[in-house]
């Protein structure tokens, strides 16, 4: 465990006691809602395998990628121009200057309702037939270090480890692959536009596998206000969502962050984020908002054009 002073995103190794760990994450995620997380057995070598193919696709014409095209929340190929997560805080932003493959919960609960809006089929592109079994893995593996760190966050907060767990029986999820070309493919970023706008994320915990640019991540603390956030390519980046912070009482708060757009002084710089956004079962009640319904308000929120 990595805890230095004035650092408000500590490192916490998943090998370790955690009770050793708990008021270090305490203060992480009442100030910046970030930790780093090491120990976490996911192989490296998948996660370049996945950026692999999915380059492959992402480099594809314009033509061939547009049958794929869908809206924030679907299931497939999210082009330049679809999203602006800046519009969540009411900021009138322009676009993201990203693209994103898609992924969400696919296994029916045998609600019709719940399933036609929340569990639909997935959706693979053709031109790359090895990212399915490539994703499809680290999904399994990506469910169970996300109810792993919920234990943790439910011994953390003190109130056990079943106490998140027990309300991911049947949960969604969501899984983007962000590609951040350079800006010989986006253009130059217009005034207050980003790869990603500032926002905080919706849901549970987020798991972030990303890569070091100067095009990178951002995380804000009343403190420090924007600061770079650290790297280390053997950790994962988690932070927590709106669900947690009104799961806490807002004792812990939902995690603002950016993406900034691609560098001045390094304009060809490309980026590939894998992040995977967890939830909860439909219909569990958190601090009074019906998780879903709020989940929902918020992807339509940051649905562009």
């Amino acid at each position: 465990m990595t805890d230095t002073p004035g650092t408000p995103v500590p490192t916490i190794d998943l090998r370790d006691d955690p009770a050793a760990q708990r008021a270090v994450v305490d203060r992480a995620l009442r100030t910046a809602g970030f930790l780093l997380v090491t120990g976490h057995g996911v192989d490296p070598g998948l996660r370049a395998e996945i950026r692999a193919e999915a380059r492959r696709f992402f480099r594809l014409p314009a033509a061939a990628k547009e049958p794929y095209a869908v809206k924030v929340g679907g299931r497939g190929w999210l082009g330049p121009g679809a999203e602006a997560n800046g519009y969540a805080e009411g900021t009138e932003t322009p676009p993201d200057l990203k693209e994103s493959l898609s992924f969400a919960a696919d296994e029916p609960t045998g609600d019709p309702a719940v399933d036609a809006e929340w569990f639909r089929p997935n959706t693979w592109p053709a031109e790359t037939p090895a990212l399915e079994p490539l994703v499809t893995t680290y999904l399994a593996q990506m469910r169970a270090l996300s109810d792993h760190l919920l234990a943790r966050l439910g011994s953390a907060l003190g109130e056990g480890e079943d106490f998140f767990t027990r309300h991911t029986a049947h949960p969604t999820w969501g899984f983007n692959i962000n590609w951040y070309p350079g800006a010989d493919t986006v253009g130059p970023a217009r005034p207050g536009q980003f790869r990603i706008g500032p926002h905080t994320d919706f849901g549970t915990v987020t798991v972030l596998d990303r890569q070091a640019g100067k095009g990178g991540l951002q995380v804000y603390t009343d403190k420090h206000g924007w600061q770079d956030a650290p790297y280390d390519p053997a950790a994962f980046t988690i932070n927590i969502g709106d669900l947690m912070a009104h799961w806490t009482g807002g004792r812990w708060r939902s995690g603002r962050h950016r993406v900034l757009p691609p560098p001045v002084d390094a304009p060809a710089e490309e980026l590939m984020s894998l992040v995977y956004f967890y939830e909860c079962t439909p219909g569990t009640t958190i601090g009074g908002v019906e998780s879903h319904t709020y989940l929902r308000g918020r992807l339509d929120a940051i649905t562009a054009g």
